[in-house]
């Protein structure tokens, strides 16, 4: 009678904990990368936020006899309603039988938020405590996204979401 041996066929330990620590090493290097990722995602975000407000401060102006929106005094309404070509008489919709007609706008839906530090509050221009996600000049019509630095603690204007206004420094 021939005896049959038994044998099993699987992975050692020792060959079980190589790949476990290989996994390890992989994953070390490679998280790192996404959470770059997201930080680099929401600061495109914010240069193209930007630019669209730039771009809508100065479609008003040309709407309404070169004077820029009053984003500080009258708040997001401005962009989100619509208004006379004085800027005056906002409104939720166009009314052409006022004096003069309120058909100018809504240049956006709802008001911006700052993907860096989720807020829609609009500041003066200097504003750069933290607690505006926006600062403008309502003489001249220029707007800025506040950033923060990499601890938040230190916040920062931004004329593209990238660089510090008035620098070449990067945001880290």
């Amino acid at each position: 009678m021939k005896a049959y041996r038994n044998r099993k066929s699987g992975f050692t330990l020792i060959e079980i904990l190589i790949v476990v620590i290989i996994l390890g090493i992989l994953a070390a290097i490679v998280i790192p990368q996404f959470t770059n990722a997201s930080q680099d995602a929401r600061k495109s975000s914010l240069a193209s936020q930007v630019q669209t407000l730039k771009s809508q401060v100065e479609l008003y102006k040309l709407q309404h006899k070169d004077l820029a929106p009053q984003l500080i005094t009258v708040g997001w309404d401005v962009f989100t309603q619509y208004s006379n070509i004085d800027g005056g008489d906002l409104g939720t919709t166009a009314d052409l039988t006022a004096t003069p007609p309120r058909n100018l706008g809504p240049y956006m839906q709802a008001p911006p938020v700052n993907p860096l530090l989720q807020l829609d509050i609009i500041g003066v221009l200097g504003t750069t405590d933290g607690s505006v996600g926006w600062t403008y000049d309502e003489t001249t019509g220029v707007i800025h996204g506040v950033v923060p630095n990499k601890a938040n603690d230190t916040w920062y204007e931004s004329d593209d979401g990238v660089h510090i206004f008035g620098t070449n420094t990067i945001i880290d």
